[in-house]
């Protein structure tokens, strides 16, 4: 209840326009793109707040630590060893199989510059999990925000890789200098 009143607070108050196809009904992986700023934790957090998405969202092990950790955690977020990421997936099918409706947050862009590619771990979740993707966005030009469409992954990659840059093609993050083109280092592989 909180939550969703600080977020049509915050709504009202930005120069942000939430956009956004209906809210999830089911378990996915919510893609945050393009991931420019720290800014746009705060858009992430809002977006689900307003639309009442339960999320869980996943972060470098490093923002847990301390005093810090409770806060995220409590925030929905999932610390992830970077020497152990595929214990995330892991932990993620338990809770999918459990029944447990929720939006897993994933940034593929990592951590907002100085990649060539998106990290594949939002792919092999929701190839393992069965989970849709959605598709979330950040869009400076237009300063709109929110949520487009869900997407079932069909496990050609450069295929569904294709479906998500049309998306994205026109999505510029906040800082655009700091946009990574949507690809996968394994779209190379499987060709």
């Amino acid at each position: 209840m909180l939550r969703r009143l600080v977020s049509r607070l915050f709504w009202k108050c930005s120069r942000w326009t939430l956009k956004t196809e209906p809210a999830p009904s089911e378990p996915t992986v919510l893609i945050g793109a393009p991931h420019t700023s720290n800014w746009d934790f705060v858009l992430m957090l809002a977006i689900s707040w307003r639309l009442g998405i339960d999320v869980r969202w996943l972060g470098k092990s490093s923002l847990f630590a301390g005093w810090r950790g409770p806060i995220m955690r409590s925030m929905g977020g999932i610390p992830v060893d970077r020497a152990d990421p595929t214990r995330v997936v892991t932990d993620v099918v338990t809770q999918v199989k459990a029944g447990e409706v929720f939006g897993l947050v994933v940034t593929p862009d990592g951590t907002r510059r100085g990649h060539t590619h998106w990290k594949s771990g939002f792919y092999r979740i929701a190839r393992e999990t069965g989970m849709p993707v959605t598709l979330g966005y950040v869009d400076r030009t237009t300063m709109t925000t929110g949520l487009g469409p869900t997407l079932v992954l069909t496990g050609d990659i450069s295929a569904d890789m294709n479906r998500i840059r049309d998306f994205y093609g026109d999505k510029s993050g906040l800082r655009p200098q700091n946009r990574i083109e949507p690809r996968l280092r394994d779209e190379a592989e499987q060709a």
